[in-house]
């Protein structure tokens, strides 16, 4: 699912502390259950939702190295 328009969201978003470079941020926030991720020079822009389980199981398939190539 994504939201078009970010910016009538209420809510706190954050940096991720793994984006290298501050050009190159991603930014994620907790919204009705779900984690929204956005990149950071688009502030109004568009991000999807993702449930927190599903996250935390890419994250984990990023951290090994799983995803193929």
């Amino acid at each position: 699912m994504t939201i078009d328009d970010t910016s009538t969201l209420a809510v706190a978003w954050t940096k991720s502390s793994y984006s290298a470079d501050a050009a190159q941020c991603v930014e994620y926030a907790r919204v009705a259950g779900h984690v929204a991720v956005r990149d950071s020079k688009q502030a109004t822009g568009p991000a999807f939702l993702i449930a927190p389980a599903t996250l935390s199981r890419f994250a984990a398939a990023v951290s090994e190295g799983s995803l193929g190539s």
